[in-house]
């Protein structure tokens, strides 16, 4: 399989353009200008041109429109104006740890260190979130497989004025295992967006470079109304076609804009347009879908910690000749699809639970075209007692191809994944922690060999870490 260089713009500088509209959750500042937390109560964002500039008249951006996944923290576990760092010990037992060998897979026990460095910083104009994790990965039986991981991430928001806040976000991620990662429960992450990358069909055993990224405006040009844009891409790039037989490299680039109304203190309606470029590159050649949507939503906050949001309206696909190379396999196609989706994220004292559901035309994530694409995902936290937590993390996505194609006796005919994992975490004196994990894979994409000969995996791990943690402007 012909292997594609991956576009030299989404690295390097990527880490420190892309970016969301709003970003993770800050602690509020006593001044009138404080940032705003992004999922926070409704009279708690950004200030007005037409009313005084405090915190009651400030809107908050919804989470449809927002850009970030919900907090995944409960409240008594949040914290910001710190400096924090850790090294992690851990060891795991893989039922398909490399792959076929042999025509069947193998079982291996790997150990892993992953040092990681974290800074949160609030400031009465910004917040800052910064997290570095390098990891390193050592095989018993398997030991040409030891590897080395990357994992970075920028968060970034700045109220220019009481009315307008600019906000950046990328993350990256470098590993040749996906399970072997220094916070596994993240790739649960929920969001409530309207506009969320494809990372469901997972390769667990290959060499993956993965980003995304963000970076937008809001403005609140009225006591009640605002506006916003925002700019989004996603790269999936696998070094080493070899390993992912029927995967390919994909990318998508976007841009959105908003109107939110707020209706009431609670209650918050809006418009959004949507239009995304969807491209994968198989062997064959380059693939390409444009499309365009129309989205009304609305956020109900019953109380500050409480949202739910839903979202719907048409999207229009462009998968058009004029967008394929001569040697693309699939055909033209334009159609229009409906698109809706809904959230709901609660965070509490000692739990934390957030839940989505969406329907859209996604990038095909690894697949060979753009899909439509039913996902549902979960995360619960639950603090059991003062030093032990649990958490649950599920993912269900369902890929099915937009156009259809000859090798397929059905239209349209994909896969899914399903994805569990579950962690039980005590802490052991003032910095050392104990974690418990149990991961749970499965894939059904019977075109796709490098899924369809290995479709399940499971994984038992145990963990030590240390972690200190430093005040920051105290």
């Amino acid at each position: 399989m012909k292997s594609r260089k991956l576009n030299p713009f989404w690295l390097g500088p990527a880490l420190l353009v892309a970016m969301p509209v709003c970003c993770q959750q800050p602690a509020a500042a006593p001044d009138q200008t404080t940032v705003p937390p992004a999922n926070a109560a409704p009279n708690s964002a950004a200030g007005s041109d037409s009313a005084p500039a405090n915190t009651q008249d400030r809107m908050v951006t919804p989470p449809t429109v927002s850009g970030q996944s919900y907090p995944t923290a409960s409240v008594s576990q949040e914290r910001s104006n710190y400096l924090r760092g850790g090294l992690l010990f851990s060891t795991a037992y893989t039922d398909n740890a490399v792959g076929l060998v042999s025509g069947h897979p193998e079982s291996d026990v790997s150990y892993a260190v992953a040092p990681t460095l974290a800074i949160d910083e609030t400031t009465s104009r910004t917040h800052f979130v910064m997290t570095y994790a390098p990891g390193f990965t050592f095989y018993q039986r398997f030991n040409s497989r030891n590897e080395a991981d990357q994992k970075a991430l920028i968060d970034f928001q700045y109220r220019l004025s009481p009315h307008v806040t600019f906000a950046a976000y990328d993350s990256l991620q470098k590993t040749s295992n996906v399970f072997n990662q220094p916070d596994t429960a993240s790739a649960g992450g929920v969001s409530g967006g309207m506009q969320d990358g494809n990372f469901s069909v997972i390769a667990p055993v290959a060499d993956r470079l993965s980003n995304s990224g963000n970076v937008g405006l809001t403005y609140q040009f009225a006591r009640n109304a605002m506006v916003g844009a925002s700019g989004t891409f996603t790269n999936l790039h696998y070094p080493n076609q070899a390993e992912v037989p029927g995967l390919s490299d994909s990318e998508s680039q976007g841009g959105s804009a908003f109107y939110a109304l707020r209706v009431s203190k609670v209650n918050y309606l809006g418009a959004a347009y949507q239009y995304e470029r969807l491209q994968s590159f198989p062997a064959a050649g380059t693939n390409e879908t444009q499309t365009h949507a129309l989205f009304l939503f609305y956020t109900l906050y019953p109380t500050s910690k409480f949202s739910i949001s839903v979202f719907g309206g048409p999207q229009y696909a462009d998968s058009g000749p004029q967008f394929f190379t001569t040697s693309s396999s699939l055909p033209a196609s334009r159609s229009w699809n409906p698109a809706a989706g809904g959230s709901v994220s609660w965070q509490g004292r000692l739990s934390n639970l957030a839940v989505s559901y969406s329907h859209t035309i996604s990038g095909g994530g690894g697949l060979t075209g753009a899909v439509r694409l039913d996902r549902a995902k979960a995360t619960i936290v639950q603090q059991l007692s003062k030093t032990l937590n649990a958490s649950v993390v599920g993912e269900y996505a369902q890929n099915d191809f937009l156009t259809a194609l000859p090798q397929f006796s059905s239209y349209g005919a994909y896969g899914h994944t399903v994805l569990g994992i579950a962690l039980l975490q005590q802490q052991l004196g003032q910095h050392i922690n104990l974690q418990l994990g149990y991961t749970r894979l499965h894939q059904s994409y019977s075109n796709v060999p490098v899924l369809s000969l290995t479709p399940d995996t499971n994984q038992e791990s145990v963990s030590v870490s240390y972690w200190f943690s430093r005040p920051l402007g105290r």
